[in-house]
Order: structure tokens, then sequence, then C-alpha cells
């Protein structure tokens, strides 16, 4: 036998023990009837018997035989060779064949098993007429029913462990991949709230950096000449650092930002354009349209923040005098746009997002609104200032609902 031969099926330890019990006692029977039917051949038959017994017992217990079909088929061949002798000797050696058909059908390939089951049946039915002197076609019952139940069994008993394997394969294959999509699902999410924090940071934090630094800036531009604009300046810095910090606190415990505590997404934005006149010289002015209604966390979190970074910059980049927020209540929808009579930009010819000069404030707007189901939409040219506008479905979709409550 070649080394790709398939590997034998394993059986159950009981079923194994049967089989031997059964072998054993067959041959038992066979020693004992001649005994007893004071044969001329009992020796020879006890002797056997025996033999066969011993070439049996010995297979198992060799690991070659159980791991090799063709140290298998060696063994069977020895023990067939012995039961023949038997057969020859006595009748009742014919019922050894029926675990004979199991053992060639377990240790031999298909086509070659079911070879040497047939052969084996031929000799057990040929030798029991020769022991008979007749030959009758119930003669032939026997010994072909226990074949075909063997074949039937064994084959049967094959094709369920089959089954059985291609259903642990399966599960196994199930398994792996269950993990795989886990872990898949696990780096997504790791993502989305990576991008998610920037976002947050870019609109938070950085911007609320970026303007205390201007204003330290203009506060060291007006030193030593006008002591008191310095100081207002640095006090305006000091109320965005305190604010910075407020919101930095709220950031790290996940709640919504201090601008929108206590109060609606209006008067948020109407504090912000506040704020910002008062520290930059910018005028930002604020505008309501529309009937107001309840919105998810998540929408006016995202409008703001919008906004927010809308309006900075604005201050740092659009060389702007006047700017108007404008939120809107359109039915099915909610609106926030701002302009500005800035110089303006083309909006294809963006630089790319750098980490020193920044960059992120439009991608981590359009990202934020497109997250909720929203559309951004960015119109300027140069020398003509620009409008942004930010539109939010007011029923969230299904699979950002769990970010309307932060």
């Amino acid at each position: 036998m070649n080394s790709t031969a398939p590997a034998l099926t394993p059986t159950p330890r009981a079923l194994a023990w049967c089989l031997h019990v059964l072998v054993v006692a067959l041959l038992a029977l066979a020693a004992g009837r001649a005994v007893t039917g004071h044969s001329p051949y009992a020796g020879p038959i006890t002797a056997t018997a025996a033999a066969c017994a011993v070439i049996y017992g010995v297979g198992p217990a060799l690991p070659r035989v159980r791991r090799s079909r063709r140290a298998a088929a060696l063994w069977l061949a020895a023990v067939g060779a012995c039961w023949l002798v038997l057969l020859a000797l006595t009748g009742d050696g014919v019922w050894v064949a029926f675990p004979l058909y199991f053992l060639q059908l377990h240790l031999l390939p298909r086509r070659a098993g079911l070879a040497a089951v047939a052969a084996t049946a031929v000799a057990a039915i040929a030798g029991f007429a020769a022991h008979q002197g007749s030959f009758s076609p119930a003669m032939a019952i026997g010994p072909a029913l226990g074949a075909a139940v063997a074949v039937a069994v064994v084959w049967g008993y094959q094709a369920l462990y089959r089954e059985s394997e291609q259903r642990r394969r399966l599960i196994e294959e199930l398994t792996a991949t269950r993990a795989d999509l886990a872990a898949a699902q696990h780096a997504a999410g790791v993502l989305a709230e990576r991008e998610r924090l920037a976002r947050e940071i870019h609109d938070t934090l950085a911007q609320g950096l970026s303007s205390i630094q201007l204003l330290l800036r203009a506060a060291e531009r007006a030193l030593p000449r006008t002591p008191e604009n310095a100081a207002r300046y640095v006090d305006q810095a000091r109320r965005a650092a305190v604010d910075n910090l407020a919101e930095a606190r709220r950031f790290v415990a996940a709640l919504a930002p201090p601008a929108l505590e206590g109060t609606t997404l209006a008067g948020a934005l109407e504090r912000l354009c506040a704020t910002t006149s008062a520290r930059h010289r910018l005028t930002a002015r604020f505008h309501l349209t529309g009937e107001p209604v309840p919105l998810a966390t998540a929408h006016e979190v995202a409008l703001l923040r919008v906004a927010q970074s809308a309006l900075a910059n604005t201050e740092r980049h659009a060389e702007a005098g006047t700017a108007d927020v404008t939120l809107s209540y359109l039915g099915d929808h909610v609106a926030v746009d701002v302009v500005d009579d800035g110089r303006g930009f083309d909006p294809d010819r963006l630089p790319a997002p750098d980490p020193e000069t920044g960059g992120f404030g439009l991608a981590a707007m359009r990202a934020r609104v497109h997250a909720l189901g929203g559309t951004f939409t960015i119109e300027s040219a140069p020398g003509h200032g620009t409008a942004l506008a930010a539109r939010l479905p007011l029923t969230p979709p299904a699979d950002t609902e769990p970010e309307a409550r932060p």
C-alpha cells in the first residue's frame, strides 16, 4: 500500500471489544464442539483455533497494524489463512467468517474489502458444503446474508463518520470565521473610534488651543504700548482656557459638549457667535429659521461642531469681516449654514491634511455629517467668500442611533 492510502476509520472501543469477544467465542465454540463431539480431528482443530486466536490477538497489540493499511492487510491475510485451515478441518469454522467480514471491510480499501468479503463468503459456502457432502441454495443464505449485513453496517458507519467529520470541520471553520469576523469588527470599531476621537479633538481642543494662541500673540504685540489691551487679550485667553478645560473634561467623560448643557442648539450657536465676535476681529451673527424641534444629541453635537470648526477656519484663514450662522428647521431636515465675506478659495485645490499645519477641518466636518446620514456642501471661489452647509435628517439612521447617546 502507498502512503497516500486513506487512513483507517476510527471505531469506538466498545465495538472493537465486541468484535474481539465474538472472534474468540466462535473459535472456542469450534474447538469445544470438536472435543465434545469426539471429532477425529479434535486435536488439530483445537490447535488451529488456538493459533488463529493468538494471531488475531497479536494484531491489535501492534501499533503498526493500527497505523498502516499494508501491515493490517498482512495481518488479516495471516488470520484468513489460519481460518481456511480451520474451515478445512471443521464445518463450524464457517461461523468465524462473520467477524472476518467486518475486519476486511474495516482494514482494506473499499473495493479490496468488498472483494475479500465476497471471497470469504464463497469459501465459507464451499467449505460448509464440502463438510455436508452436498450443496443446496439454503447453505448459501447464511454466509451471503452475513456478508450483506456486514457491508451495510460497516459502510453505513463509515458514511456516518465521514458526515460527522465534515460537520466537525465545518464547525471549526465557522468558529474560525466567527473569530476572524469578530477581530475584523473590533478593528473596524477601533478605527471608527479613532476617527471619531480625531474629529472631536480637532473640533474642540485643537480649535480652543488655537484661539488661546492667537489671543496670547495679540497680547504680546500689545505690550508694552497698550497694557490695557494686553490685559484684555490675556483675560479672553484665560476664559478660553477655562472653556477648553471644561470641554476636555466633558470629552473625557464622553458627555455632551458644555455648550449644549442647559440650553438648546440655537442658544449654543448664538453664544458661539457672541463669543467669537468678542474674542476675534470677526463679527459673527446668528439667525434662526423655522420652528425648533427636539434633536438627537448626536445631531446637536455634529451641527455645533461644524459651526465651531467653520468659524475657526473663517477667523484663521478667510480674513473675513463678518460671518452669518443660520440654523434652519426644514420639516424633515435640520441645517446649519455658515457664510462669510472672506477671500474665499478653490474647493478643488485644497491642500492635503498635514499634522503640522492642520487641514483636517473640512474632512472632519464632512465625515461627521455623512456618519449621520446627512449632506455637506461647500461653495467658494477666490475673492467671493465661502458658504458652507451641513444638512441632517431629523430621524437618525438606525446604524447611527448609538452615537445619539454619547
